[in-house]
């Protein structure tokens, strides 16, 4: 007797990589949807078009599957900064093309934002050592990016400088793009320039009318 796919797509055999990341998106979909605690497997299989069996068999249990939901978006976001902040370029270009590409990214990956931020936010183990970790290396990266900046000023940066300054600018980025998703008519490059001119000219500068605009 012919098997009834009960009203979804039969499942096509596919590579296991390409098997996988038709899952992820659509645990991201999900989870930026429903939350944690309210997502199902059933819906996320639903959404996927497979099986709730291969869902398991591919990767794991509703907490595995976020946690690899924040891996995978965490990766994404840190290589698309740092892909933006070519070293070649003035310090300047540098922080001003990595805010840029930071909204972009929340722009065209409003799931993955959330599940990175708002809902990793709101779960406890095991998710907490995957935010913990995710944060850590953003903010090794604007460290970096802080002290390219100073190289060739009389007094570069040291680490026990920048850390706290890449701390800061990590949670200025997060709590803008967080505000953004409740207030989506603002543009990508609206909100990084505002965040750049913070950064890079300082409020004092800003009431007084001074303002920072990219070359281009």
């Amino acid at each position: 007797m012919k098997a009834e796919d009960n009203g979804r797509p039969r499942s096509r055999r596919l590579p296991r990589e390409v098997r996988e990341r038709q899952i992820l998106d659509a645990a991201v979909e999900v989870f930026a949807a429903r939350g944690f605690h309210n997502a199902s497997m059933d819906e996320i299989s639903e959404v996927a078009g497979v099986s709730k069996p291969m869902l398991y068999a591919y990767l794991g249990a509703k907490d595995e599957l976020f946690i690899a939901c924040v891996r995978r978006e965490s990766t994404l976001l840190i290589e698309t900064i740092g892909g933006a902040a070519e070293s070649d370029l003035p310090p300047v270009e540098q922080l001003w093309r990595a805010l840029r590409v930071f909204f972009e990214y929340v722009q065209r990956n409003r799931a993955g934002w959330t599940v990175l931020h708002r809902q990793t936010n709101s779960q406890g183990e095991p998710n907490v050592a995957e935010l913990v970790e995710w944060r850590e290396r953003a903010m090794v990266l604007i460290a970096e990016l802080l002290a390219r900046a100073t190289d060739g000023s009389a007094q570069p940066m040291q680490p026990q400088q920048t850390e706290p300054f890449a701390a800061a600018l990590a949670g200025a980025g997060e709590a803008l793009a967080d505000w953004w998703v409740d207030n989506p008519e603002h543009t990508a490059d609206g909100l990084a320039m505002r965040l750049m001119n913070m950064v890079w000219m300082g409020f004092g500068d800003l009431v007084e009318g001074r303002t920072w605009t990219p070359a281009e």
